[in-house]
């Protein structure tokens, strides 16, 4: 098993990794797989360009040989320059419980910490334990916020936020 980051050339893979996150987990993001399935390329393109440019924000892919089997986003706050955020957090259910969700968690902590960012936040899906208690693991706490989730407004999503 190891961990790289998203090459600037693999738009396909963003792509195929991100629908099966979608597909398989619809109630863990903010987005649904039918609308992210129907975008263009183009989306996909600059999405992945978004994700490949140094300076920016990362995508962190765990595989094992050529399979990708979790990935998570690293992303820069526009809003907050000193505060980054945790987005698109996803293992295959075949691999979970292995470590990989930890793993991909200590590298974005690495990037955040090597980019001089000072706290990183998320919203983790309110209606299950384990990611939430992974993120607690790594020092995230819950700030108190709390929304309905975009996708499906019957459930909730938290906001955590941990400090660097």
């Amino acid at each position: 098993m190891r961990v790289r980051t998203l090459e600037a050339h693999e738009v396909a893979l963003h792509r195929d990794v991100r629908l099966r996150a979608l597909q398989e987990a619809p109630d863990a993001f903010g987005e649904r797989f039918a609308d992210a399935a129907a975008r263009p390329m183009s989306y996909w393109d600059d999405l992945t360009r978004s994700v490949t440019e140094p300076g920016r924000h990362v995508m962190f892919l765990v595989c094992e040989n050529e399979t990708v089997v979790g990935c998570t986003y690293g992303l820069v706050d526009r809003a907050r320059s000193e505060w980054g955020r945790v987005g698109g957090m996803w293992v295959d259910p075949a691999w979970r419980r292995r470590g990989i969700g930890m793993i991909l968690l200590q590298a974005v902590v690495t990037w955040a910490r090597d980019c001089g960012l000072r706290r990183l936040g998320l919203w983790a899906p309110g209606h299950s334990p384990a990611p939430v208690a992974l993120y607690q693991k790594v020092g995230f706490r819950e700030t108190g916020v709390r929304r309905p989730l975009p996708t499906n407004p019957a459930l909730e999503i938290v906001e955590m936020h941990c400090e660097l």
